[in-house]
């Protein structure tokens, strides 16, 4: 009987661990499915509340992103963590788990204009290379890349010309000849009434009984230079918008919201395709003179481009680096055209002579041919703002002005301008431009316009980009059972 008892007791010693084994497993196995439960319910939490992107933006700009104020101007990330947390319990309450939130909030977030708005530029060009594809993207790149450098070069052949001193050197001669012809005609007057003949008056040619005539057209071409630039480049019967905006309001004029740092970061991307790329989608996205915008300004291009507060101004600088960039154009076109050259240096001498300085003919084909750039740009630039197109490099057939019909510019502004086919549009030279202009001026801009739109045309006036999530890290306390408390982190991000 004794041996039978020993066996007994060993059997329950035995009995006794295993079960404790079984228990703790089956304990084990309920805490991984808790926990598996949190995760599960942490992940519908955020996928639930991002699913509630807003969709006006989505099909405006084709940006996704989360309105951390909830439709009412300010963030209210608490709102925002009770929103996510409202989804989780459903999720929580499954099962015949006991689990219950202690504690939980947002570890990290990142809003659209985090890093100066590397954020919506990233998600920007995300769209674009998703939407161009490879080889979309290289012919976009292609076409840009001989542009911007054609354009670069106009630009500085247009401002060395401007920089030439050619009609300040101009100036000089003519208010020296202008005193000694008044001294000549001082004398002249004394020998007429000696000797009882006639002299070359001021501007004149004489030879022998006859008298031509030389009108200089350096002069009224330097008057009209300096009428208002939209005056002589605007087509008759063409409007401009008058409408203006308080910079303070603007994302780039304000205080802006400021995310909290995440464990993943953005990578600066300040290629040039994706430069490329992200002044594309501002040209699809936002209006400009020919496409005017339905609220805010109406030329939002132009904002990008000049950084002004009304459309006025920023036409004008806009119109104004157009004239900058044809008059280069046309000065360069002019300098290799012997024909034209040779037209030229027969008018300056005639006005030499007639002034009685023909040592200064050199000075006065410089300033005239200067002038006639100009007055070629000025046809140029209304024929783009009247909707027509204009090569980029002009050969002698693209010419419009004659030298003869150079002192009537303002007589003929409309009827000897002509569109090219082959030519850049109004738009493309938007775009040239823009890649001139510094990377964070077009994002910052860029941005300002994106939730000008909103407010306007949307009627959101409180919609601020600076109050739209595009990220979150998460971080939650859950109990299970009444035993055990679990932290759980997550990210989601739209990117």
């Amino acid at each position: 009987m004794a041996k039978k008892g020993s066996i007994t007791v060993f059997l329950a010693l035995i009995l006794s661990l295993l079960l404790s084994l079984v228990c703790a497993s089956i304990e084990s196995v309920r805490m991984a499915a808790a926990r598996t439960q949190i995760l599960n319910s942490l992940d519908i939490g955020l996928y639930s509340l991002f699913g509630q992107y807003d969709r006006a933006v989505l099909k405006e700009y084709d940006l996704f992103l989360l309105d951390g104020s909830l439709g009412r101007g300010e963030l209210d990330m608490a709102s925002v963590y009770d929103n996510m947390e409202s989804y989780m319990k459903p999720v929580l309450k499954q099962n015949s788990q006991k689990l219950s939130v202690v504690q939980g909030g947002f570890t990290g977030y990142r809003l659209l204009t985090d890093d100066n708005g590397e954020v919506f530029y990233h998600q920007v060009i995300k769209y674009m290379k998703e939407t161009l594809g490879s080889q979309g993207i290289q012919l976009l790149i292609q076409k840009m890349k001989g542009r911007e450098d054609e354009t670069r070069a106009a630009e500085e052949r247009g401002a060395q010309a401007e920089s030439g001193n050619a009609l300040e050197s101009y100036e000089s001669e003519m208010d020296t000849a202008a005193k000694n012809s008044q001294e000549a005609m001082e004398e002249a007057q004394k020998n007429q009434e000696q000797e009882g003949t006639d002299n070359p008056q001021t501007g004149d040619i004489t030879s022998g009984q006859d008298t031509v005539k030389v009108e200089n057209p350096i002069t009224i071409i330097r008057r009209i230079s300096k009428m208002g630039i939209l005056e002589l480049v605007i087509p008759r019967g063409k409007g401009v918008s008058d409408s203006s905006i308080s910079r303070s309001t603007m994302v780039s004029g304000r205080r802006l919201n400021e995310g909290m740092p995440m464990y993943t970061s953005l990578d600066k991307d300040d290629s040039y395709t994706s430069q490329v790329l992200f002044q594309q989608y501002l040209m699809d996205k936002l209006g400009n003179y020919h496409k005017p915008a339905a609220g805010g300004l109406r030329y939002q291009i132009e904002y990008v481009l000049g950084g002004k507060d009304n459309d006025i101004e920023n036409l004008k600088s806009v119109a104004g680096k157009l004239l900058l960039i044809r008059e280069g154009v046309n000065f360069a076109c002019l300098a290799g055209d012997s024909s034209k050259r040779a037209q030229a240096q027969a008018l300056a001498l005639a006005i030499a002579s007639g002034f009685l300085i023909p040592p200064a003919a050199g000075i006065i084909e410089a300033a005239l041919l200067l002038c006639w750039s100009f007055a070629e740009s000025v046809l140029d630039v209304r024929e783009l703002f009247d909707g027509g197109k204009v090569p980029l490099v002009k050969t002698g057939a693209d010419w419009q002005l004659s030298l003869e019909n150079l002192p009537h510019l303002l007589e003929g502004l409309d009827s000897v301008r002509k569109s090219s086919d082959k030519g850049m549009s109004y738009e493309d030279y938007l775009q040239v431009m823009m890649l001139t202009l510094g990377r964070e001026n077009k994002i910052r801009r860029g941005m300002d316009m994106t939730e000008l739109n909103m407010k306007s045309t949307g009627k959101r006036e409180a919609f601020r980009l600076d109050n739209c999530i595009v990220a979150l890290e998460a971080s939650v306390d859950v109990r299970a059972n009444q035993r055990k408390t679990f932290t759980v982190t997550r990210q989601y991000c739209y990117d």
